[in-house]
């Protein structure tokens, strides 16, 4: 494994914002990491676009802007982007209950208006939603080594045996009864950040 990461990806997940919980726990640790350790750690979280291919343009866009020495992290869609960016530039990821093949998630909600919490957007899911999360679907991982999945057992929203299949050999974190909005992560931030190369303190605390 390669040394310390100089920087953080952090990728929603789908009808989600840059304002989520999970988004504000990690740029919080990073800013708390880097002052403990007196070195910089740059941290992203864009707010993506309904539209997959959109939404990948625009992680792509912050990736360039963060450099190579990025760890990605991505919860539910957001997931599924940092793999397809982990596999296109051979980063390491961290995901948080990722989605697999969603396009089937999609396809649900076809014709369906939603309206973002976090922005207060309205959109309507259409063919092209579905189109597009096909036209971007990854085959198989290539080196399970970089990946660290955080995984909630009662995910209510995706079947976690699924990213256990998709991911095998990856190295796993289980959360016994864990949700999909996977309000855990607080504990789980020192192991996302050692999987960044980073060695972090025992003594630091961490947002909650």
């Amino acid at each position: 494994m390669p040394g310390a990461v100089g920087a953080v990806l952090y990728l929603h997940g789908f009808n989600s914002g840059s304002a989520s919980p999970k988004a504000q726990w990690v740029k919080a640790a990073c800013v708390k990491l880097a002052a403990h350790e007196g070195q910089p750690l740059a941290c992203l979280t864009p707010q993506l676009s309904d539209r997959p291919d959109v939404a990948l343009a625009q992680a792509e866009s912050a990736l360039f802007e963060l450099g190579d020495d990025t760890l990605l992290v991505g919860s539910s869609m957001g997931g599924f982007l940092a793999t397809c960016l982990a596999e296109r530039h051979g980063l390491r990821a961290v995901l948080i209950n990722p989605a697999v093949k969603p396009a089937r998630f999609v396809a649900d909600y076809l014709g369906q208006s939603l309206v973002n919490a976090y922005t207060g957007e309205t959109f309507t899911i259409g063919n092209a939603h579905f189109e597009q999360l096909n036209a971007l679907e990854w085959e198989r991982i290539v080196h399970p080594e970089r990946y660290l999945l955080l995984l909630g057992s009662a995910d209510e929203t995706l079947d976690c045996r699924d990213a256990l299949h998709a991911y095998a050999g990856c190295r796993t974190l289980i959360h016994p009864g864990g949700d999909h909005g996977f309000s855990v992560l607080p504990q789980y931030l020192p192991a996302l950040f050692a999987h960044g190369g980073w060695e972090v303190p025992t003594s630091l605390t961490w947002p909650e």
